[in-house]
């Protein structure tokens, strides 16, 4: 406020002022821990790393929630003041202008005000609309990289790059890591008939890391020719070295997943990185590469968007979502749009016991987790108001009969009060229906391993039902239903008990004692739908997580501070 003999400040001014400081300061802090993850990656210290990801994670709500509450201590009663907001919405506009990453600081204004006033559907006048709101309009065409020219070899091309990563832990064995990548790459261009030297690599200047790996993100070009490089890192005991090197579309897809875990990488820029890897995966929408570069309100914001400029565009109705119906959610999906929202009943069937509150926190849980690419990142959304008539009949009865106490008719609208949005699979019992034995058979193997990545990320699915996991485009399976998950060490894994009486064995209910953290792994066969040539490959390969010793020995790995690495 003004002293002396200053001219007061209009209100509107500095609450804009305020905001867009408060900004600043969450960008600063938001970078800080990012720039912590190299120093992590050095030491080795994948716990650290790991809270780092939570409190990155938290940092937004944290700045909203005090920003707004600085704001009602400032202005009162005037904190509700419609008109007084409609005025700061302009004067913040000014105050952003020409910032990096405008359309996210924008972004940011609106969960201020959405927060403050229960926004329900759009807002206009006191928010930036999220289908206004382009963050790559005007984005040059690439980011800021750092290229590297081969000048008659390749092997020593990639010696400059490896060379030039500003890190102090020695190689376990540099002329080996370079062989590997050179090789690689050689074989990769060759197999895409690619005979024309590469002329350059680009590369975006900033490491990229994810828990216990350091990526390279770049890419090759040659005459003609752009092929997508990511070059994965390891650091070990004995030194750092070329993990994996990613070549194509889809494996590079598969690390900017909407399963993963958040990269930590300091960008000027995030939307030049995502016009950047767009260039490489154009079918890869832009909301999830700005949500997996760690900003994910602004993917969240452009999840919306494209939600809305698909509705446009498009005129069939939401539906039932292909699947068993659950007993927890209401799930439903526009069938031109690769989406699937979810809601929650009211009230849950039998054998369901558990709260709202409960799966409410349990999804809390995955996005704060380490998903490892086997959890998909369910978007939480709140308010959101839809055209009735966009929805199907019997969705409609379905949504008025089970979610009453979250889903409002007004006039001719639908109102969902809170939904969470996910990208949409194919259920697993109905892939394996449907697929080629050969691919139905990968699907089988790929479920195993998809039961020990989360246990080694200390995640026990709870409900192994196929119909609970998803089959992505690329082959990939993924845990999707989370009212029964929870952490491997908060579980008692038991052998089966012998039956001492032939009848105990005929009972429809177990006859020893089972408590509600008791999980008995040698019954998990007993509920999957395969076939006998499924079954045999998927004992084969994964038969060691039926017993209760594979799960107590990753239990006591976990409870001894180790971190497994998937």
């Amino acid at each position: 406020m003004a002293s002396g003999n200053e001219p007061a400040t209009d209100p509107a001014e500095g609450c804009a002022r305020h905001i867009a400081r408060a900004f600043v300061d969450y960008n600063a802090e938001f970078r800080s821990i990012t720039r912590r993850a190299p120093l992590h990656f050095e030491r080795r210290d994948w716990k650290t790393s790991q809270r780092d990801a939570v409190e990155r994670i938290e940092l937004y709500d944290r700045f909203v929630n005090r920003t707004i509450f600085e704001l009602r201590a400032k202005l009162g009663a005037g904190a509700l003041d419609r008109q007084l907001w409609a005025r700061i919405r302009p004067h913040f506009a000014a105050q952003i202008a020409g910032l990096a990453d405008e359309e996210f600081t924008k972004t940011f204004f609106s969960s201020i005000t959405r927060r403050l006033f229960g926004t329900v559907g759009v807002a206009a006048d006191i928010e930036f609309v999220a289908t206004d709101l382009d963050p790559l309009a005007g984005i040059p065409s690439a980011a800021a990289t750092v290229s590297y020219v081969n000048r008659g070899s390749l092997q020593l091309l990639l010696e400059d790059l490896l060379g030039d990563l500003p890190f102090r832990s020695p190689w376990r064995d540099f002329d080996n890591s370079v062989a590997h990548l050179t090789a690689d790459i050689s074989a990769h261009l060759h197999s895409i008939g690619e005979q024309r030297a590469v002329q350059k690599v680009e590369v975006i200047g900033p490491v990229f890391y994810q828990l216990t790996r350091a990526y390279i993100v770049g890419r090759i070009m040659g005459r003609k020719y752009l092929v997508p490089l990511v070059i994965a890192l390891k650091n070990t005991d004995g030194g750092m070295l070329v993990d994996a090197v990613m070549l194509s579309e889809d494996q590079v897809s598969i690390v900017f997943s909407y399963t993963r875990s958040y990269f930590h990488v300091d960008l000027d820029r995030v939307a030049e990185a995502v016009v950047f890897l767009k260039s490489m995966l154009p079918l890869k929408p832009a909301g999830e590469l700005f949500t997996v570069l760690g900003r994910a309100k602004q993917g969240k914001t452009e999840r919306y968007r494209e939600l809305m400029r698909h509705l446009e565009h498009a005129s069939d109705r939401f539906v039932h979502a292909p699947g068993e119906r659950g007993l927890v959610m209401v799930c439903f999906t526009l069938p031109s749009h690769d989406v699937v929202f979810k809601i929650i009943r009211d009230r849950f069937a039998y054998p369901k016991n558990i709260l709202r509150e409960d799966v409410v926190a349990k999804y809390q849980l995955v996005f704060k987790h380490d998903r490892a690419g086997r959890l998909v990142d369910a978007q939480e959304f709140k308010r959101l108001r839809f055209p009735k008539a966009r929805f199907a009949p019997e969705l409609l009865a379905e949504l008025a009969a089970e979610t009453a106490s979250t889903v409002h008719v007004e006039g001719d609208d639908l109102i969902i009060d809170h939904l969470y949005i996910e990208r949409r699979m194919t259920p697993l019992n109905l892939y394996l229906r449907t697929a080629a034995s050969p691919a139905a058979q990968l699907a089988v193997l790929d479920y195993g391993q998809c039961i020990r990545d989360l246990a080694y990320t200390n995640i026990f699915a709870g409900d192994l039902l196929l119909k609970n996991f998803g089959v992505t485009r690329h082959g990939r399976v993924i845990f999707y239903d989370y009212d029964e998950l929870c952490r491997v060490t908060d579980c008692h894994f038991r052998d089966l008990p012998q039956a001492i009486h032939p009848e105990d064995e005929m009972r429809d209910e177990a006859w020893f004692y089972v408590a509600d953290n008791d999980v008995f792994p040698e019954t998990f066969i007993n509920f999957l739908g395969f076939d006998d040539t499924q079954r045999e490959a998927f004992m084969r390969v994964h038969g060691e997580i039926l017993g209760a010793e594979f799960w107590r020995h990753v239990q006591q790995r976990l409870n001894e501070g180790d971190v497994l690495e998937v």
